[in-house]
């Protein structure tokens, strides 16, 4: 084991991050993060319509910058022991395919077409087709295909993505041989065999948003597929039938792919899986830990024996799926829609008039007006988590709800709306951004509760990524909601480093991911305490939380 070395891409939301790691002790030796070019300015995109696409090119132009830079200034004492690659991605991000494998949006005539590209996990455009799939499931009078999914299917989900596009894109459905997970695609690029007919296909991106399971022989019955909308006749015979878990070797780098990384024809490459599972693996998630992977959204991970569970369907959370985090036990998802996502909104709303109206201002010239919008943007949210923590107790008078961006868990709705209540002359900014942070929480402990009602236990709480790094006033505040204590990672870099440890297995340097996890974990920074007297009076906010949700949730209906 001396001496090897693996690399963990992990393709987030914004950009894409590579690092080198020591599969004896996890220390890091080189790292890189790229920003995705033409996502950065907002091409193809549209928030208001909950759009959300990116180029297949930028996560070509990411892969190798990042990789690269990576291994910028390391020897060959490192390069030429590099053993294996493992990628983790977002998902649900699935994409149009030609017979080769090549995404649509990189094939002459699609270069600019949203529907030619990667839908992004946060895509919301096909809310309609999420609630036929809800209906047909429970109403076709065969398996309900969404019993492993939490009992809802989502429109953030593979099979809602797919039948909103070819409905409603004639070019992208005629051209469109198959569709793949950009968690499945890596890999099949860096190994030479983009063929969706024989690539590998991610057991945990299949079981936890395409319907797939053991049970039901694959995907769903092409009766069911073909009740459901007519043009997917065929599509099932064109997709997959069996599917690995992360620990599965797909290939060998590719020679095209050595060159364009610097490294060797012999490095494996291995399955990959969603960002929020490998980043539960690198945060030191054991049975019953839950982990929360904290950023723009939220992903609540748990796993379990499989002999623990048995026949126990979980109702309302994102799937049950047998090795999606780690192989031989029982992976659980839950999640937040909007976790950072609603703090950046409150941002982005009091920086309007910051960054609109200073542009009028002819005596400012454009050298100062930059740099009060980009300090201002930078010292915003640092502020209002110093200002909204001094708050005294009794000043949380409001009550936020923190469906911005639908709800995830329990029980998917994406048409679900945010919402603020208690507002009054007095209100300000730090009072409404604490009622935001404290919406956030509630969120997280109605994934709590939900485990919790269906029977599963809960012995600690992990923290990891961005938020759970960065701002001390929200993991209080969740720490103090959920009156638990928060273990929070010791690594910027959690699902890199999970990734790492899943190339680890998968080129055989380390047995079984138990194992790797001991070797190469970075540990925590520190652990958050809930006050007690604060969690009392959570209680009796939540309560309000709840009331709030229900009115809303009815309304909406």
């Amino acid at each position: 084991m001396t001496g090897k070395y693996v690399i963990g891409i992990d393709f987030g939301t914004d950009s894409v991050r590579s690092v080198i790691v020591d599969a004896s002790n996890g220390a890091i030796a080189g790292t890189s993060v790229h920003e995705y070019t033409m996502w950065k300015k907002g091409m193809f995109c549209d928030p208001a319509a909950n759009r959300f696409r990116q180029h297949p090119a930028d996560y070509l132009e990411g892969l190798e910058k990042s990789v690269r830079g990576a291994l910028r200034g390391l020897g060959s004492g490192i390069t030429g022991n590099i053993a294996g690659i493992t990628v983790d991605t977002t998902g649900s991000t699935p994409v149009a395919v030609d017979r080769a494998g090549i995404p649509l949006a990189l094939k002459p005539g699609f270069e600019d077409d949203p529907d030619a590209m990667f839908v992004l996990w946060k895509d919301h455009t096909a809310v309609r087709e999420a609630a036929e799939i809800n209906a047909l499931a429970r109403s076709w009078g065969g398996i309900d295909y969404t019993m492993y999914e939490g009992g809802v299917y989502s429109s953030e989900w593979f099979w809602s993505k797919i039948l909103h596009i070819m409905r409603t894109n004639e070019r992208v459905r005629q051209d469109a041989f198959s569709w793949v997970e950009h968690c499945d695609w890596i890999p099949a690029l860096l190994t030479g065999n983009t063929d969706p007919l024989t690539m590998k296909r991610s057991r945990c991106a299949a079981g936890h948003k395409a319907m797939w399971h053991e049970e039901f022989n694959g995907l769903p019955d092409e009766k069911f597929l073909i009740s459901l909308d007519p043009m997917l006749a065929g599509l099932r015979d064109r997709l997959y039938r069996n599917t690995s878990t992360c620990d599965v070797c797909v290939g060998t780098l590719s020679a095209e792919w050595a060159e364009k990384l610097g490294l060797g024809q012999d490095v494996k490459v291995g399955v990959g899986a969603f960002d929020a599972h490998l980043g539960a693996v690198g945060g030191g998630i054991r049975p019953y830990q839950l982990v929360k992977v904290m950023g723009t959204s939220t992903c609540d991970m748990l796993v379990s024996p499989m002999d623990e569970v048995g026949d126990k369907l979980v109702a309302g959370i994102c799937g049950q799926v047998d090795g999606s985090i780690i192989p031989g036990m029982l992976g659980l998802e839950a999640g937040q829609s909007a976790f950072g996502d609603v703090y950046a909104w409150f941002e982005k709303l009091l920086m309007w008039p910051v960054s609109n109206l200073t542009a009028s201002l002819a005596w400012l010239d454009d050298e100062t007006r930059e740099r009060i919008v980009r300090e201002t943007s930078e010292k915003i949210l640092p502020e209002l988590s110093n200002r909204a923590g001094s708050l005294p107790d009794r000043e949380t008078s409001l009550i936020a709800l923190d469906w911005l961006n639908g709800r995830r868990t329990p029980f998917a709705n994406q048409e679900l709306k945010g919402a603020i209540t208690g507002l009054s002359l007095g209100s300000d900014a730090p009072g409404i951004f604490r009622s935001l942070v404290e919406a956030t929480a509630f969120g997280s402990r109605m994934i709590n509760e939900r485990f919790l009602e269906e029977g599963l236990r809960i012995d600690g709480v992990i923290a990891i990524g961005g938020v759970a790094r960065k701002n001390p006033f929200v993991m209080q505040t969740v720490a103090d909601v959920l009156n638990m204590p928060i273990k929070v990672a010791n690594s910027d870099q959690t699902c890199a480093l999970g990734s790492a440890m899943a190339a680890a297995v998968m080129a055989g340097i380390h047995p079984d991911f138990g194992s790797a996890q001991e070797a190469m974990g970075a540990g925590f920074e520190r652990v958050y305490q809930p006050d007690p007297s604060r969690a009392g009076k959570y209680d009796e906010l939540f309560r309000k939380y709840k009331v709030l949700g229900s009115f809303i949730e009815r309304d909406t209906n």
